[in-house]
């Protein structure tokens, strides 16, 4: 009786180790899949955050973040006894991690690479008060970065825009948590920012190649242009872009004008 069974015995019992095999795998890929989202207790921002507040307790308040994502620069609970009373440095957004770079305090960066993102990295170019805004760059501000370069074909110099947005890790060796100092000890002859590795390649040729200049931006302006911006001799000598560029400066001057000269409630 039980030989004629033995064949669905045996299915049965294949069936069920497929299904454990089964199971097993689809855990061994959720795993793998989820690897590094595990939640851990930040510090983020209750509220917007202006520059010249101090860290308080009415501030921030406590958030998960994946794990992959925490980096050594981020606040977590345990930090919070130290770095209350420390001045923030820049705008940070409701929701947005607290960082150490991001406060003024006793908690100074033990290494610039704590403040350098995961696949970024630092890297610093020469500057002199001419190109980097006479001297008003300061760390966490937001520049843009301008190369002068003789084009190899026309022989003549060209102006373009290479990086856009980019932070201000340190001016010299003035970090974003350095105390501030004399007018001697806030001049500087080099800027680091933060740069993507295929960022930090074209500033080191474009270096070698010719001469580089920062645009200092808003903080709160992220706006970025597809077309590389270039400027020739030529460009300068016809007017090419001047025309437009003067429409598009004139409409940004009414349009701010509009806003400023709206009153509540009209």
């Amino acid at each position: 009786m039980l030989k004629g069974k033995a064949p669905l015995i045996v299915a049965i019992v294949l069936g069920f180790l497929a299904v454990l095999v089964s199971i097993r795998a689809i855990k061994m890929k959720e795993a793998e899949v989820t690897r590094g989202w595990e939640l851990e207790d930040v510090v983020v921002a209750a509220t917007d955050v202006q520059p010249g507040t101090f860290l308080s307790n009415d501030v921030v308040q406590i958030s998960k973040m994946p794990r992959k994502f925490v980096y050594e620069s981020v606040l977590v609970p345990g930090d919070m006894e130290v770095a209350l009373g420390r001045e923030v440095l820049v705008p940070v957004k409701r929701g947005e991690p607290v960082h150490w770079y991001q406060l003024q305090g006793i908690k100074a960066l033990e290494r610039l690479s704590k403040a350098v993102r995961k696949r970024g990295r630092a890297i610093t170019i020469g500057v002199n008060e001419r190109s980097a805004v006479g001297q008003w760059v300061r760390p966490n501000d937001h520049v843009d970065v301008l190369g002068t370069f003789r084009d190899p074909g026309s022989n003549q110099m060209v102006a373009v825009t290479l990086l856009q947005n980019v932070i201000v890790l340190a001016t010299g060796q003035q970090g974003a948590n350095s105390n501030p100092g004399s007018k001697g000890e806030t001049e500087y002859g080099t800027i680091t920012v933060l740069a993507l590795p295929e960022e930090a390649e074209i500033l080191v040729l474009a270096q070698e190649m010719g001469s580089l200049y920062l645009s200092l931006r808003n903080s709160e302006d992220i706006s970025i242009f597809e077309e590389r911006a270039r400027t020739t001799i030529d460009t300068l000598l016809t007017g090419e872009r001047v025309k437009k560029l003067q429409e598009k400066r004139y409409q940004t001057i009414q349009i701010i004008r509009g806003i400023q000269g709206k009153m509540p409630g009209q």
